[in-house]
């Protein structure tokens, strides 16, 4: 394959930061709880990020649940829009949705005006939409470099069908980014099918919390995921032999 997809490491501590470089992913989506579908990282650990030799964009979502925001939550967005560029970081990863589960155009226009400078992803927002022609249309309309997508589906193996109808609507005017689920080891089974050029993992492993006081007294989930540096090798040597 001459031109091997990009992989971009979703991350949400410093550890799997690290492994996440060490692996040799080639950018990093940063966030905090990532069980909940990722939410806003801290400031500490944007400036962290901000040190990587690799592009860093930052998630832009203030809270779990829907991605139907109050002009409230718009303001604390655009906030968490200055954080990351105060911190350096390439770009932000965005989305609001109305109650319809369209997107919100009018919400998405003014994150995007007021990250100027930045690159931008649109995120799994885009998994909600009744239809995607039209949502495609509206991140081009806005200047959106990427949409992360598993196609609407629970993971990408099951929404390669609707991945290979949404990329063939892009039509190289948009990149889009097959996200959730996917692995090193199906990964062949979905670049056969879409020839897509970058992918989204978070190429992580779950570990058990050591303090079992903690999870005792719900300080603590029972387990977490970190990313693995081994696990993000695998992924970049799958996506340079996905045939193997």
């Amino acid at each position: 394959m001459t031109n091997t997809p990009l992989l971009e490491v979703c991350v949400a501590d410093a550890e799997s930061l690290a492994a996440a470089i060490a692996g040799g992913a080639d950018r990093i989506e940063l966030c905090s709880a990532l069980e909940l579908g990722g939410l806003t990282p801290a400031p500490g650990l944007m400036r962290l990020a901000a040190q990587a030799p690799i592009p860093v964009y930052a998630m832009v979502r203030p809270r779990s649940g829907d991605f139907v925001f109050s002009s409230d939550e718009l303001d604390v967005m655009r906030a968490d829009i200055d954080a990351i560029s105060g911190a350096g970081l390439a770009g932000a990863v965005i989305g609001a949705s109305r109650r319809d589960g369209t997107l919100d155009e009018d919400m998405l226009q003014h994150l995007r005006d007021h990250a100027q400078g930045l690159g931008l992803t649109l995120h799994r927002a885009f998994d909600l939409v009744p239809d995607f022609a039209p949502a495609i249309e509206t991140a081009i309309g806005l200047g959106i470099e990427r949409i992360l997508t598993s196609g609407g589906a629970r993971s990408v193996p099951e929404g390669i069908p609707a991945l290979r109808s949404i990329h063939a609507m892009a039509r190289g005017r948009i990149s889009v980014m097959p996200g959730g689920g996917l692995t090193a080891e199906n990964a062949g089974e979905l670049l056969k099918a879409v020839p897509v050029m970058e992918v989204h993992s978070s190429c992580s492993l779950p570990r058990a919390t050591p303090d079992q006081r903690a999870v005792e007294l719900h300080l603590a989930e029972r387990s977490h995921r970190r990313t693995s540096a081994d696990m993000v090798a695998a992924f970049k040597g799958a996506l340079s032999n996905p045939s193997s």
